[in-house]
């Protein structure tokens, strides 16, 4: 669960939904609030499984909409080539290997401050993706990603 303190002169964690899910896009949603009571802080559509690929956009976003992002912790087992760091903007960002489970991305943007995403599968359809990012950014949700994944058949056959 993620902390709902964050540490001082960090913004609020705002709104970077996109309108209109399409397939083979990478979406990024996250919750609307000043205090995260929530198990998840949002979540994330990627369009495949090669991290190379997929995280540098990603941490792109987050930057823009949240400030610099320090650290990404995945399971190496749901990316193809993971590596250790990245180079985003001139900024390094640490890749760390967890076994959180393929279905969630740990995101550190300052000290103390660790955002929890929802990974929908790239292979799931946009209905599914789209009711997955909807629950996991609600401010009362309690129902951890993998349940998510399961209740709105967003699951995927592989990693």
């Amino acid at each position: 669960m993620v902390d709902s303190d964050t540490p001082p002169g960090t913004p609020p964690v705002p709104s970077a939904g996109l309108p209109g899910v399409r397939p083979g896009s990478a979406l990024l949603r996250l919750e609307t609030a000043e205090s995260r009571e929530g198990i998840l802080d949002g979540a994330w559509w990627p369009r495949s499984r090669d991290i190379g690929a997929e995280l540098p956009a990603l941490v792109e976003a987050l930057t823009a909409h949240l400030g610099p992002v320090f650290r990404v912790g995945l399971d190496a087992e749901a990316w193809e080539g993971l590596p250790t760091r990245i180079v985003v903007d001139d900024r390094v960002v640490h890749i760390d290997s967890f076994a959180v489970g393929d279905d969630t991305v740990l995101i550190t943007r300052a000290e103390g401050d660790i955002l929890s995403l929802l990974v929908v599968p790239p292979d799931a359809t946009p209905e599914a993706a789209h009711a997955a990012m909807a629950q996991a950014v609600r401010t009362d949700n309690l129902t951890g990603a993998e349940q998510i994944l399961i209740d709105t058949g967003s699951g995927s056959t592989s990693p």
